[in-house]
């Protein structure tokens, strides 16, 4: 009877494994175009930055929690770096307008979060959870070229420095350096 359990169990973990990259954006994609009012009040549209600026998108599952605080900061400790390459970056979650600006204000984020409510965003770039049954987004980040082309996409759930060291190196890569 343990084994059944513990098979189960080992089985469940896989399908979620494998869930969590299903519906990703791959790289060489087309990003999807949106419109979002973001946490400073100003409108951002993707498509206002092509020709001009690579954008970083990071999708996380919700402010204050630990992995998603440790996330942010680390884009925070990283931001000048990031703005150096010329690239706009953004922070995405579910949560509304009110949890961002308690978020950004306690954790002094120097760059604006979009709070996708309607889970628009979430879908367009294929990172909800379990087939949109949990409401929490996964935690990827995308690089996207000037051209409104995906040069990176980052998944991982655990490892919160690699979303900022990963897209730092494609935008070394798209600089040519």
């Amino acid at each position: 009877m343990a084994a059944w359990i513990i098979a189960g169990i080992v089985l469940i973990i896989v399908a979620l494994v494998i869930e969590e990259r299903t519906g990703l954006l791959d790289v060489g994609d087309p990003a999807p175009d949106f419109t979002a009012t973001l946490s400073n009040g100003e409108r951002f549209a993707l498509t206002d930055y092509h020709g001009k600026s690579p954008v970083v998108l990071f999708f996380y599952p919700a402010d204050f929690t630990q992995g998603c605080t440790e996330q942010a900061c680390a884009f925070r400790d990283t931001y000048e770096d990031l703005r150096g390459a010329g690239a706009v970056l953004l922070g995405i979650s579910s949560d509304t307008d009110s949890s961002h600006a308690r978020f950004a204000q306690e954790y002094r984020l120097p760059f604006p979060l979009i709070s996708d409510t309607g889970r628009a965003i979430i879908r367009a770039y294929g990172v909800e959870r379990l087939w949109g049954l949990v409401p929490l987004p996964k935690r990827v980040t995308y690089v996207i070229d000037k051209e409104g082309i995906i040069r990176s996409v980052i998944h991982h759930e655990i490892n919160m420095q690699r979303h900022v060291d990963d897209a730092r190196m494609a935008l070394k890569r798209l600089a040519g350096r």
